[in-house]
């Protein structure tokens, strides 16, 4: 309702797509949301984009059903980053879009890596198209229009081909200096891919780059039919962001030396830097703020996947006896018990890759639960494990910040893994081995992020940096609580990382043999 709510945040996230409306003083007000899920289609990870419509005004008319009115004064979409959308020049999509979870650009990656001296990850958009101009894919002359599923529902609302600095960073290095994509490594990319037989020059292919409180567009007449007449036309909008820029934004971490974990179906950190690496990491993405300062992220593929599937089983198993609980409640219940659980798990090991994972060398997954003859195999134990392995493949890109001496002064979870109160805190402090905070808004994560973008542009005072809306303006009385790591629990995880580092080989020997 116009007043009351002043902005709009929609994000399209792996389990969710969901829509929040954030009002003048910056708190949520009312939401609502559609639940989807990729398939596995002919070997690659994909969801219809059908289907993003159908959920996004599902999303759209739940929210109104609890708000009233929807006449937001602006709002942005988000999604899950990275990936491959590929159009013609009438956006008419070339081939399914290939999400952030696949593992299939190997060779790309490591091609692209090696002549930039950059690391481009698998699952960015430069990787996919690279690896279909290798592959020789029937599609790529006819492309003229590569973006991410955020910048795909922002032109079709608005009919502006832009995407925020961050979302970008997905895409295609960035020169945080220009904020725009680095000009030299275009040039590197245009002429190998001249030498494999495509002409296509892939500035003129990427979406234009935005910085946090710029517009970037308002609803048109067209979108607003798409919104299935929800959304008036003429509404403004920032520049579309991924799930990573949301994030830093919904946990005001967005200056130097501060960070997030954002944990649900993938997880990944941010952090954003003083200076740069030493050196290039596979394990590690270099990506920027929503205002264009350079970031490191590492992001896994895999991380409540498993443990909800687990979930849906030990529910199956109350029910026998008549307990049907809801899942939040079971979820929590479970949560908590896996307290009780040694420190160290018990010898119980959980590998919970559903999916391939970048940061280990994997292009496929096989979840995998490992237990000594002399393990305390208990239900505490399971659980803890089950939640260990959510982080145990972050940990491994956190050492390589540790080592590069990566100051941290402050790490912010959020996202569905923090929903029950302390347990995914307390076992993120003692894997990162720094302190966690969590705010009110932990569990609010992209959608949330998205709307402050939007009130940022909207509402900024002149030369008013984003750091200092956030920390001034939103944040200043935000109820938080900071668990430190306790000892026990970081001895205890280092021990489960060494079982986990073995158990990687059974993993990978699982994924070669079936």
């Amino acid at each position: 309702m116009e007043g009351k709510t002043a902005v709009l945040g929609v994000e399209l996230g792996s389990t969710r797509i969901k829509a929040t409306l954030v009002d003048g003083a910056f708190r949520p007000v009312a939401s609502g949301d559609y639940t989807w899920q990729s398939r596995l289609e002919n070997g690659v990870w994909t969801y219809p984009l059908e289907e993003a419509w159908t959920g996004f005004r599902a999303a759209l008319e739940a929210l109104k059903k609890d708000a009233g009115e929807l006449k937001p004064q602006a709002m942005g979409i988000s999604a899950m980053m990275h990936g491959y959308l590929a159009f013609d020049r009438d956006w008419n999509l070339l081939t399914p879009f290939r999400t952030w979870q696949n593992t299939m650009t190997g060779d790309a990656a490591e091609a692209l890596t090696a002549a930039f001296g950059f690391n481009v990850p698998q699952r960015w958009s430069a990787a996919h198209f690279y690896q279909a101009i290798l592959n020789g894919e029937a599609h790529v002359p006819r492309v003229a229009h590569l973006t991410t599923l955020a910048g795909y529902l922002h032109f079709m609302l608005t009919g502006a081909n832009a995407v925020g600095i961050g979302e970008a960073s997905g895409m295609f290095p960035i020169d945080s200096a220009a904020l725009d994509y680095d000009a030299g490594m275009l040039e590197i990319f245009d002429r190998m891919a001249a030498e494999k037989g495509c002409s296509a020059k892939l500035r003129d292919l990427l979406p234009k780059v935005l910085v946090a409180g710029e517009e970037a567009g308002k609803l048109t007449e067209e979108g607003s039919r798409l919104t299935g007449g929800l959304l008036p036309a003429g509404i403004p909008f920032c520049p579309p962001e991924g799930d990573a820029g949301t994030g830093m934004t919904a946990t005001n971490a967005v200056a130097p030396r501060t960070g997030n974990v954002s944990a649900g179906t993938s997880i990944f950190s941010m952090v954003v830097l003083e200076r740069p690496l030493k050196k290039v990491y596979s394990e590690i993405d270099m990506v920027t703020t929503p205002e264009g300062s350079p970031v490191a992220m590492v992001h896994c593929n895999n991380c409540t996947g498993d443990t909800n599937a687990w979930a849906g089983v030990l529910g199956e198993t109350a029910a026998l006896f008549g307990a049907r609980p809801d899942t939040g409640t079971l979820f929590t219940r479970l949560y908590e018990k896996s307290l009780e659980g040694d420190a160290d798990c018990g010898g119980v090991t959980v590998v919970n890759y559903l999916a391939g994972e970048g940061v280990t060398h994997l292009d496929e997954g096989r979840p995998l639960v490992l237990r000594r003859p002399d393990a305390k195999f208990t239900l505490a134990n399971f659980l803890r494990a089950q939640l260990y392995s959510t982080m145990a493949t972050l940990r491994i890109g956190m050492d390589l910040l540790a080592e590069e001496q990566v100051g941290i002064d402050a790490l912010m979870g959020h996202g569905g893994l923090f929903k029950t109160p302390v347990v995914g805190q307390r076992y993120l402090a003692a894997a990162c081995r720094a302190p966690v905070t969590c705010m009110e808004s932990a569990g609010e994560g992209g959608p949330y992020g998205m709307a402050l973008l939007a009130a940022y542009m909207r509402m900024r005072e002149k030369g008013e940096t984003l750091r200092d809306f956030l920390e001034k303006r939103v944040f200043a009385s935000a109820k938080k609580t900071v668990l430190s790591p306790l000892p026990e629990d970081v001895s205890g995880f280092d021990a489960y990382m060494k079982e986990f580092r073995l158990a990687l080989g059974v993993e990978r020997a699982a994924v070669e043999t079936n």
